[in-house]
């Protein structure tokens, strides 16, 4: 339990008792009060009024005044009847009263009076003991509920005495010889305090200060040395670029490859704010733009470079060094480090990949051409009839032929998108028209599975900006996937609508679906969904993304296992 707890519950424990004292006090002292008024008031007026009566009546027949006084005590008793038989007391006396008004010598009615009048008393010193033996009722019970409220507050203030001081004071005297060991450069000292209160956070608090004071007073100088040439060391052996920098973006360490490639010196840079030395070495500048971006929206993209008489590729990559303080549990960012990867050499290998796929292909054109134009030769009935068997050998060419024509215009694609060549005639289109176009191209294929085209569109489309044989090209790949993936005698759902600036090609079929662990690599070169039919190269959507982003466009999916797959195509309003 907290201290201010305790001190709170107790302190105001008592509190309340002392109030409910004071309460029950004043409650008995008051009925005490109303004890004593009931018979002073109700009684001793009585008895007062009695004795008057009997002085008037000694002197009643020696003077007439005594009368006039026997009177007025009489009305006054009369009307001071509180107890019972009091009334018929009093009646009594005035009947008798007025008899002796009328025969003052009778020593009779004298003698009546007297006895009515002692009655009277009689009754109020009956009703006397008894109220008192009430009031001495109510002075016990007083006595013993305030002496029970008064014996708690003892207990509780005697509890409050030989507890709290102890609580207090005790772990405050165990810090005190603790912080003195501290003090002594004991930094093995720790405190245990097993109370869930303010003086076990004060424990913890502490010995996380003696545990990083002990960490701190074991090590050593020289191990710090060794361990930073260590590093240095190794830092400087690495053959890829490196540059460490702390958390306010000052440069810590930089290699001699980093210092080659960005041809600085290594005393004008350490200890210097990287924005400082960015403001005059461009490669520095690059470098520290994505650093100063959040993690997400840093980009790792290859940069060239030309350093020491020839061309370099570079893969950006910025390490976070996080740490995690001893005694704490929330990480702290303490610097960054950026790396070049080297990568020319995969860089050149990938240029003589694209540079050979690109020269097959060409050279795969002029083949296929002469192959389809003998085709059409052969179909030519002016040049001779086939028989049924030559005529489905000539339609296998034809089909083998079309299909290495295709794999042939997609690998001419990717080789024009990875060497940078693609040439786009941006303008603006009618998006009807693309749509349009895509459509005819892909009707063939889908009446082979009987799958119809259900097209809609906003009304009054405004143009888009885009390349409309490049455009109308991938959604005609995005359409023919659709078909090929769809089930017989099924739907492909065609849609063009707006969205702010932006027009959204969709096309949604109602096939397989694509699970989404796969999501991310649709777009990826080479890549086929495990399970699917092996057709065509993979890489038609890897170039429809490329075609897209080129226009400054977006390829998105969206797709469900059992409930097909939307793709769709984000372009700019004209």
């Amino acid at each position: 339990m907290k201290i201010k707890t305790k001190l709170t519950f107790g302190v105001g424990l008592l509190f309340l008792l002392i109030i409910l004292l004071a309460s029950i006090s004043g409650w008995f002292v008051n009925s005490l009060k109303k004890d004593t008024n009931n018979i002073l008031t109700a009684n001793y007026f009585s008895l007062q009024f009695s004795r008057n009566m009997i002085l008037a009546l000694e002197d009643i027949s020696k003077d007439s005044s005594a009368v006039a006084n026997f009177q007025l005590n009489l009305e006054k008793q009369n009307k001071n009847v509180t107890e019972i038989g009091e009334a018929e007391a009093t009646k009594t006396i005035v009947e008798h009263f007025e008899s002796l008004k009328t025969n003052p010598a009778d020593s009779t009615l004298s003698s009546l009076l007297r006895k009515d009048i002692a009655e009277v008393m009689r009754l109020n010193m009956q009703a006397i003991e008894r109220k008192s033996d009430i009031a001495n009722e109510t002075a016990e019970t007083a006595y013993l509920w305030i002496s029970f409220a008064g014996a708690m507050c003892f207990i509780i203030a005697f509890i409050l005495l030989v507890n709290l001081p102890g609580n207090i004071a005790n772990p405050i005297k165990e810090l005190t010889n603790s912080i003195k060991q501290i003090a002594a450069q004991n930094y093995h000292e720790r405190v245990h305090f097993d109370q869930y209160n303010e003086f076990g956070e004060l424990a913890t608090s502490f010995n996380t200060m003696a545990q990083k004071l002990e960490e701190y007073s074991e090590s050593k100088l020289d191990k710090i040395i060794q361990g930073k040439k260590r590093i240095e060391t190794l830092i400087n052996n690495m053959h890829d670029p490196v540059i460490g920098i702390d958390e306010n973006k000052n440069i810590l360490f930089i290699n001699d490859e980093a210092l080659v490639i960005t041809g600085l010196k290594e005393a004008e840079v350490l200890g210097k704010q990287i924005q400082d030395v960015a403001v005059y070495n461009d490669l520095v500048r690059t470098l520290t733009r994505d650093l100063l971006l959040p993690e997400k929206q840093r980009t790792e993209k290859v940069i060239k470079i030309f350093a020491d008489n020839k061309e370099s590729y570079f893969e950006k990559e910025f390490v976070d060094i996080q740490i995690i303080p001893t005694g704490e549990e929330n990480p702290q960012l303490i610097g960054y480090v950026i790396l070049l990867k080297n990568i020319t050499a995969l860089k050149e290998l990938d240029i003589a990949k694209t540079n050979f796929i690109g020269t097959v292909s060409h050279e795969f054109k002029t083949p296929i051409s002469s192959i389809k134009m003998s085709l059409q030769l052969l179909e030519n009935e002016k040049i001779g009839n086939l028989n049924q068997e030559q005529k489905n050998l000539v339609e296998s060419i034809k089909d083998d032929s079309n299909r290495l024509l295709k794999i042939t215009g997609e690998l001419l694609n990717i080789a024009q998108v990875e060497s940078g060549n693609v040439q786009l005639a941006i303008r603006p289109c009618n998006p009807v028209d693309i749509m349009q176009y895509a459509i005819d191209a892909t009707q063939t294929q889908a009446d082979q599975k009987q799958i119809k085209f259900e097209v809609s569109f906003q009304e009054n489309l405004p143009n888009v900006i885009a390349d409309s044989e490049k455009t109308a090209w991938i959604l005609t790949n995005l359409i023919s996937n659709a078909v090929r993936y769809s089930y017989e005698n099924s739907t492909i759902f065609l849609t063009i609508v707006t969205s702010n600036d932006k027009v959204i090609f969709s096309v949604k079929d109602t096939g397989q679906g694509i699970p989404s662990q796969f999501h991310s690599k649709i777009f990826d070169k080479y890549f086929r969904v495990p399970g699917t039919q092996k057709e065509g190269t993979g890489l038609g959507l890897a170039i429809s993304k490329e075609f897209v982003e080129a226009q400054g466009g977006e390829i998105t999916v969206d797709s469900e296992v059992g409930s097909g797959s939307v793709f769709q195509i984000i372009l700019n309003k004209g």
